[in-house]
């Protein structure tokens, strides 16, 4: 409550920034901030083309047991090195406090307004997390190994150990670590299918930081007959452990975190989908209707505001937009729209905005045709990050290429009905681009597509 009746005189909307896997939610906040405060190319983000944007700057975050982003050290890396940043394995926390003037004539004669914009980052295997505060360990396990049954390559080693063990036996603190390690093998090699979407929860298993070894991360999923485990059993020290996971990982998370964010954006590498095909989209389409499950939304009244958070405005993003030429974004746009339509209602009954956007946080192509036999063809270009391959060439990171990538279809449920590859995209990683600089060699901010629209969404109207 202090939080919000501080905000009064200096209102804070605290934005959380999470992402499926490799959806590039580091890059994300590394253009946003970078753009806001070094004035980038944003003509629909209203404050900013009505001229009413004053300043933004980094300030101190209001959280000091929170890591700090490392914002500096991403800009560096993108403008500098021209390499994308590694991504962050934890929860981070970044202030932009931004001074405006009003687009209301009233408000405007009373001065500038201020805003502090709390930028929230975490990890999309800690949002995955979240549903599992109202299951119990029989019903985990259940769900468990069905998904692990879906996966049959990358599982089983994990299987065949669950097939040597007995539920209901003594507890051996040896079969509790060997389990373990077995679960989290299959966890690893889920996340480095080319084509999962999506981790698989618990997500601290592979980010385990000071809890590495703990009681709280030794612990699998096991085939349970429906009864309730033995004391002393296997299966009871199992579920024990479960319980302290949830206890000690995924309820301090939502509590210190999760529950005081105002609005959300989640990224999503729909194009790796499309390659995956139509059960990579299944998968994504299972992952996003449980990650919008788990946001507490809604509106609140103004009293009711000054007590809780809900989350009133939630975009999802396709990222790399980039990779495809323009005249596919709106099309890529659509096709995650189909993606979330079902989960999208519920939010919406509950008084909470859901939109959808196509979009490249740092553009690291160009557009340009090239015409053959008489037919042009729309394409991309860039550089290659050193050591990818496309039909058996090896690229030194240095060469610039051309590149069709490929269509997407003009009706998105095409995809869902029609062969693996039909509507694949050729893709591959692009070094980031040349970052241009005025004439007095001031590096300008860092090249995006529609980025400012997003802001304009998730952010505009408390600009207002």
């Amino acid at each position: 409550m202090q939080e919000r009746f501080g905000g009064l005189l200096a209102p804070t909307l605290r934005l959380g920034v999470t992402g499926l896997s490799r959806s590039g939610k580091t890059v994300f906040l590394a253009s946003l901030v970078h753009n806001l405060v070094h004035g980038g190319r944003l003509p629909m983000f209203a404050p900013y083309a009505e001229g009413r944007l004053a300043s933004a700057r980094l300030a101190p975050q209001p959280d000091d047991e929170v890591p700090r982003f490392p914002y500096e050290e991403h800009v560096r890396s993108l403008v500098e090195d021209r390499v994308w940043p590694a991504s962050t394995r934890r929860i981070a926390e970044l202030r932009v406090t931004i001074d405006y003037a009003s687009a209301r004539f009233f408000n405007r004669r009373m001065g500038r307004g201020r805003l502090h914009l709390d930028l929230v980052d975490y990890p999309g295997e800690w949002l995955l997390d979240l549903p599992l505060m109202h299951m119990s360990f029989s019903e985990w396990c259940s769900e468990a190994l069905r998904e692990a049954a879906r996966r049959p390559v990358d599982a089983r080693p994990f299987r065949e150990a669950l097939g040597v063990v007995d539920a209901a036996a003594p507890a051996q603190e040896a079969d509790a670590q060997s389990l373990a390690a077995a679960f989290t093998a299959y966890l690893r090699a889920a996340r480095a299918d080319p084509n999962a979407l999506a981790s698989l929860p618990p997500g601290r298993f592979l980010m385990p930081g000071d809890l590495e070894g703990s009681p709280a991360l030794t612990f699998a999923p096991l085939s349970l007959e429906g009864s309730e485990p033995a004391s002393g059993s296997l299966a009871a020290m199992m579920e024990r452990r479960y319980e302290a996971y949830k206890t000690h990982v995924v309820r301090p998370f939502f509590r210190d975190h999760f529950a005081r964010l105002d609005r959300q954006i989640v990224l999503v590498d729909v194009l790796a989908a499309l390659n995956g095909g139509p059960a990579a989209l299944d998968e994504l389409r299972r992952a996003l209707r449980g990650v919008l499950a788990c946001f507490r939304t809604g509106r609140l009244s103004f009293l009711g505001s000054l007590v809780d958070r809900r989350i009133d405005k939630i975009l999802f993003a396709a990222t790399k937009a980039d990779h495809i030429h323009h005249g596919d974004h709106d099309r890529l746009e659509r096709v995650l729209e189909h993606l979330v339509a079902e989960a999208r209602e519920r939010a919406v009954f509950s008084g909470t905005t859901v939109d959808v956007a196509a979009m490249a946080a740092v553009r690291a192509t160009r557009e340009a045709s090239v015409t053959r036999d008489g037919e042009t063809w729309p394409t991309i270009v860039g550089t290659p990050m050193k050591g990818e391959r496309i039909n058996g060439r090896l690229f030194d990171g240095e060469a610039e290429i051309g590149l069709f990538p490929g269509d997407l279809p003009a009706d998105p449920a095409d995809v869902f009905d029609r062969e693996r590859d039909e509507y694949g995209v050729t893709t591959m990683r692009f070094r980031p681009g040349r970052v241009e600089r005025n004439n007095t060699g001031l590096a300008l901010s860092l090249p995006h597509i529609r980025l400012d629209r997003v802001l304009q969404y998730l952010i505009g109207d408390r600009l207002a």
